[in-house]
């Protein structure tokens, strides 16, 4: 599961967001409202961000807890913003990298590993930056044989 430590640069993404709890979860309808208009944005690569940006004192014991959710591709400017569509610029940090696989159903066992066993034992704790996750080739939306990287802010 445990991929990597890793220092990213500052990225610029483009794409769309909207506000959510746990147990108001909309990351669907956000999706499926992205995924309609992606070929809008000229991105750098095939690469999907799922983005969370969790307010300062979040409670991640609570599902009620409202954060923002983005769902974004990257880009080498802002020069070109499609309609409605919002510009996120990801800053420099570094990152705990891990590998879930399987169907996003069961990401909750991979986020038990990390916030339950990894972090506490690894000298790191979360740094107040965004999580994020990269849904590359392997990413097979729905599929038992999918993968995608889970990057956790850290310091």
């Amino acid at each position: 599961m445990f991929l990597r430590i890793q220092n990213i640069s500052s990225k610029k993404l483009i794409g769309l967001r909207l506000e959510m709890s746990l147990a108001a979860d909309r990351t669907m309808e956000l999706w499926r409202s992205f995924m309609t208009r992606r070929k809008e944005i000229n991105a750098l690569n095939t690469m999907l961000f799922s983005l969370q940006v969790y307010p300062q004192n979040y409670d991640h014991s609570n599902l009620s807890s409202h954060f923002t959710k983005w769902a974004l591709a990257e880009v080498e400017d802002f020069d070109n913003i499609p309609k409605e569509m919002q510009t996120f610029l990801l800053p420099k940090g570094k990152y705990a990298v891990f590998l879930h696989k399987g169907s996003p159903s069961e990401g909750y066992k991979t986020f038990q590993f990390i916030f339950g066993s990894w972090l506490p034992n690894s000298g790191y704790e979360i740094d107040n930056r965004p999580h994020f996750e990269i849904l590359g080739e392997k990413y097979k939306n729905n599929s038992p044989d999918s993968e995608e990287e889970i990057w956790v802010p850290i310091k």
